[in-house]
């Protein structure tokens, strides 16, 4: 096995922009050429800088640094380009894990690589990644779809677009709306196989599978607390029956129109947009 070699800290950094992963939780996965970059860098832009200067603390670096985020990313941005333009060395971080995922910097990103700047991923600690290794569901294929919405309507109509999708389907959800949005789940995705992983690489790390029904209904799960990740299987290979149309038209009746209904079961299934809409306008008049 190769030797790890020390961090380098006299070595020269070249200019640009690293987009660097921090820790999602234990400070030791942080990488020797993490903490190269932000050693070296001229500058630190952090989503919260209080919680990166903890980091940055955890390690005896002091390091200039400068919030970035949704709120201030649009006013800080051409001063950030014109900086790295001019050879500045600048480290992008979020609070923890791999910056853009579901964090700051996409648009900065883009506009760096348009001008034709040097942008170096720095990779490391990542949830969903670390959830994918854990859970037992396929890795073949994979979707990161980021939170869904808040309201179960909304929700709902977010798994029904993504139901479709043969892969594993990963998303991130906070402890209050946990609960309910395994039900939302369980309702539109049906007994897939699913896990919830939590607190990944802390103290009380857990990851709990089992189909989503189950999931919707542990008491264990009901309003959790840290970070957490939901990973749902792919959906079964067979066409999808009379019955399973039905339930599912049922189900998006009760939120939508018959033509959006019909859309949205169509695309979920991959059943006949056309027939579908004249069995919802059948079960729409039962009703």
């Amino acid at each position: 096995m190769t030797p790890v070699p020390p961090p380098a800290k006299d070595a020269p950094l070249a200019p640009g922009l690293y987009i660097v992963s921090t820790p999602i939780g234990n400070l030791r996965d942080l990488t020797f050429r993490a903490l190269d970059v932000l050693a070296a860098a001229d500058l630190i832009l952090a989503e919260d800088t209080r919680v990166s200067g903890k980091l940055l603390s955890a390690y005896g670096l002091s390091k200039k640094l400068e919030r970035y985020d949704d709120h201030t990313g649009d006013r800080a941005r051409p001063r950030i380009l014109e900086q790295l333009a001019g050879g500045a060395r600048i480290a992008l971080i979020s609070d923890a894990g791999t910056p853009l995922v579901s964090d700051p910097g996409y648009k900065l990103v883009r506009e760096a690589a348009a001008q034709g700047l040097a942008v170096i991923p720095i990779p490391g600690a990542s949830a969903v990644l670390a959830a994918l290794a854990v859970a037992g569901l396929p890795t073949d294929r994979f979707l990161f779809a980021g939170f869904p919405p808040p309201k179960s309507a909304a929700r709902r109509t977010m798994f029904g677009e993504l139901a479709g999708i043969r892969a594993t389907l990963v998303f991130y959800e906070t402890g209050p709306r946990l609960a309910e949005s395994l039900a939302d789940m369980a309702a539109v995705f049906g007994p897939r196989e699913a896990a919830v992983a939590r607190e990944l690489t802390k103290l009380y790390e857990t990851c709990i599978r089992g189909p989503l029904p189950d999931l919707a209904a542990d008491p264990r799960l009901q309003s959790p607390k840290g970070e957490i990740v939901v990973l749902v299987g792919p959906g079964r290979e067979e066409a999808a029956t009379a019955e399973d149309a039905d339930r599912a038209l049922a189900d998006a009746l009760k939120r939508l129109p018959p033509t959006e209904a019909a859309a949205e079961v169509a695309k979920a299934l991959g059943l006949p947009r056309r027939e579908l809409y004249r069995r919802a306008l059948d079960l729409k008049g039962r009703g």
